[in-house]
């Protein structure tokens, strides 16, 4: 196996180990999102498979003679002693890929997960709010055909101030 090819396929394999499948279904709430997991998760696996049975084999070694035979000894022979010099050899260096896009955006990357747990946190305190509002209706709806105006002007009592304003200036709305 070449050497880039086992790269690949154990960086591959890591990141599959990394990755908390389960622990990332608990957290999906609708059947859309759960389908679209299932989706990612099944595409994920086939490419890890993939990797794994493709660079993880020894490339078949390649037939000079029946290339010979279609297209001609001389550019086969060319092709032949570039393959040489590089994998057999050695003659010519592959350079090996440095990073230097991941420095630059790592310290974005990372800003942006700071705002993201903020956004998390602020997403949290509204739900709990809203939730909080969505019992006191849900609430007032229960009590609301049996409820007086006195019983509701004491929970609002800006409006029972508003309504004794506009009677006492003689305001009847039209």
């Amino acid at each position: 196996m070449s050497g880039a090819g086992k790269k690949v396929v154990d960086v591959a394999f890591k990141a599959g180990k990394a990755i908390d499948w389960d622990g990332m279904a608990k957290l999906i709430v609708s059947d859309e999102a759960r389908k679209e997991f299932s989706t990612l998760r099944r595409a994920f696996d086939e490419v890890n498979t993939q990797l794994q049975t493709k660079f993880s084999q020894e490339p078949e070694p390649i037939d000079w003679e029946y290339y010979r035979k279609g297209i001609g000894s001389r550019l086969v022979d060319i092709y032949k002693q570039a393959y040489d010099a590089i994998y057999i050899r050695a003659e010519v260096k592959v350079p090996q890929y440095v990073d230097n896009v991941t420095p630059q955006y790592k310290p974005k990357f990372d800003a942006l997960l700071v705002e993201l747990k903020e956004a998390e946190e602020k997403s949290w305190k509204e739900s709990e709010r809203l939730e909080k509002e969505i019992a006191e209706v849900q609430e007032l709806k229960a009590k609301f055909s049996t409820m007086t105006a006195d019983e509701y002007f004491a929970k609002h009592p800006e409006l029972k101030k508003k309504f004794d304003d506009e009677i006492r200036n003689d305001y009847w709305g039209y």
